[in-house]
């Protein structure tokens, strides 16, 4: 046998193997063939078997038939949908819940249709034991007694006078009402039972294009009897058992869109719970268990309201009932700035239909003009202390480095001589900083720039990928945006110190610091929302201009001169209560070093 044959008769070989490899059933084939055999072998023993929405066969013998609901584990699902301007909801008649809701208008990052609930990803139903036995009605088929464009009636029959009814209503906007009449069900369960259990369920699918980012924005959120408003941890599993409040609403807020049950008779005893997901695709899984008061000697009624919808600001407070607030705003003064300057101001942009772009541009006009004269303020504070900086140096070598203490006091002797506050640039700076950080907050959560392009950026918000790589060093893109911004900070940077270098004294550290921490804030806002890098491009951009502007505007010699000026007018010499305070306290401790000589 000569090679060519050898090499023959291996492929042959390879060919076969790897038809058999190929063709052999997928494991979902081997157990639909088990299900249809299971089927075949429990007709022929006179078994009733049916098929549930999992395609998991259901068993059962007139033994199961007979115990409480056990009908309604028999029948074919049936849909109704429900529809109006906005959503497009569809109930299902296997546990009598909302299985799908699609927002209209709204896309996933991949263009498909956006549903804020979908299939068999969310559960809702009744807890309680009747006869006995445990009944879940969410894993019961009810039957549709009547059906409109707008509204269904769907029964969980026991018998005829024994049933648990839901009564579903569309409005015209985000709101589904859900009436549920529980009548007869008393006559069934134990007469010292207070409660019925609501579980409800939802497993998030991704609908950002950053699911990282979607992930960390995404938790449950609830408020309580009192007013106020809580959530779960967004960034870990997490689980709270609430038994000394009672709760008005639970929301399951995903990054942009949310759905929020909430309870004319307030939720007790509730469990929450929420998990990361590590498959593709899968956001969170959410869970709620709360007890509802229940009358053992007379029917229940219990009046629901689901709202599924946008994280809008302006749409979730017209609610009036505190949802905005799962809307995260910031804390402290930052929460409030957005709140009541930066929301508004917006809203009022957003009503001449302008580019979110330009409304970007011109909330940073606004907010760098409002802070123009602390800025000014700030930079010739820095003038002051540059110009006195040749004094400051005369005093340290005169006074030297063993005695710190004399040298702060000299060092303060002349700035309140020539009434010059140290902390003078500082405070300025300080004060920009809570309307600077606000916007870090107002931008990534803002739902109206979700899908909306401008330049080059498709989704403003959600970085810009111009170029895109396999991952390196958990990157896998890069933000042009973000780019830019940093360039434009280390070229300040690299004005600043051309500028002040020769003046200031600054070590060479010092400078090197200023272009490495633009670097280190490149990496971590490339993920970013490129609405927000845009926002800080600008602000870039507009802090270089001003300090070039008012750079240009400042003359050293006159400054000093108007130092030296201050140096013979008593009253430029009297001391602030800043001063005075640092007296105070390098008076203290220089007497504490002397005691301590001793």
């Amino acid at each position: 046998m000569d090679r060519n044959n050898i090499i023959g008769l291996v492929l042959i070989f390879l060919i076969f193997g790897g038809s058999f490899y190929l063709m052999k059933p997928s494991e979902a084939e081997i157990k639909l063939e088990q299900a249809r055999q299971d089927s075949i072998a429990a007709a022929k023993s006179g078994v009733v078997a049916v098929k549930d929405t999992t395609n998991q066969i259901v068993q059962l013998d007139s033994a199961a038939l007979a115990k409480p609901f056990g009908a309604a584990k028999v029948g074919q699902e049936e849909l109704v949908t429900l529809e109006n301007d906005i959503l497009k909801i569809d109930l299902t008649s296997k546990g009598g819940k909302v299985k799908n809701v699609l927002l209209k208008g709204e896309k996933n990052f991949d263009g498909s249709a956006l549903n804020i609930l979908e299939g068999e990803n969310n559960k809702f139903g009744f807890v309680f034991k009747a006869a006995g036995e445990n009944i879940h009605t969410n894993d019961l088929v009810f039957s549709v007694v009547n059906k409109t464009a707008t509204s269904a009636t769907l029964r969980l029959n026991y018998k005829e006078d024994q049933y648990l009814e839901y009564n579903y209503t569309l409005t015209d906007g985000h709101n589904l009402a859900l009436n549920v009449n529980a009548v007869g069900i008393q006559n069934l369960v134990d007469v010292q039972q207070k409660t019925i259990i609501l579980d409800w369920e939802a497993t998030l699918l991704q609908k950002e294009q950053n699911i990282k980012s979607e992930r960390e924005k995404s938790s449950v959120f609830f408020k309580d009897a009192e007013g106020d408003i809580d959530h779960l941890s967004e960034s870990s599993d997490d689980e709270e058992k609430i038994e000394d409040s009672k709760l008005e609403w639970i929301a399951f807020k995903q990054h942009f869109f949310s759905s929020i049950l909430s309870s004319k008779q307030q939720f007790e005893n509730t469990n929450l719970v929420t998990k990361l997901a590590t498959q593709d695709g899968v956001v969170k899984t959410y869970k709620a268990t709360a007890e509802l008061a229940f009358n053992a000697q007379a029917n229940n009624t219990y009046e629901f309201n689901y709202f599924f919808g946008p994280n809008k600001y302006k749409t979730l407070k017209a609610e009036d009932k505190s949802y905005e607030k799962i809307i995260n705003m910031g804390w402290g003064p930052m929460g409030w700035i957005n709140r009541f300057i930066t929301v508004p101001l917006f809203d009022f942009l957003d009503g001449y239909a302008l580019s979110y772009g330009i409304v970007i541009l011109i909330l940073t006009l606004l907010l760098k003009g409002a802070m123009f004269p602390l800025t000014r303020k700030s930079y010739l504070s820095m003038a002051k202390m540059r110009v006195l900086k040749p004094q400051l140096d005369e005093i340290k070598e005169k006074v030297g480095d063993d005695n710190p203490m004399l040298l702060q006091q000299e060092q303060m002797k002349l700035y309140k001589q020539a009434g010059v506050n140290p902390l003078g640039g500082c405070l300025p700076m300080l004060l920009q900083m809570p309307f600077t950080l606000a916007f870090f907050f107002f931008f990534p959560n803002l739902f109206e720039l979700r899908g909306e392009s401008f330049l080059w950026m498709q989704d403003l918000s959600t970085y810009d990928a111009p170029i895109t790589f396999s991952g390196f060093l958990g990157i896998n893109h890069i933000s042009l945006m973000c780019v830019l911004m940093t360039l434009v900070t280390l070229l300040t940077t690299w004005y600043n110190n051309a500028t002040s270098g020769a003046t200031s004294g600054m070590g060479n550290q010092m400078k090197y610091i200023g272009y490495i921490m633009p670097l280190l804030f490149f990496f971590m806002l490339n993920n970013f929302p490129s609405g927000l890098n845009y926002y800080y491009f600008l602000g870039a951009v507009f802090t270089f201009l001003t300090q070039f502007i008012i750079r240009q505007s400042i003359n050293d010699e006159k400054i000093l001169a108007k130092l030296e000026e201050n140096k013979k007018n008593p009253k430029v010499q009297k001391k602030s209560s800043f001063q005075s305070k640092m007296e105070e306290m390098m008076r203290q401790q220089q007497a504490a070093q002397h005691n301590k000589n001793k």
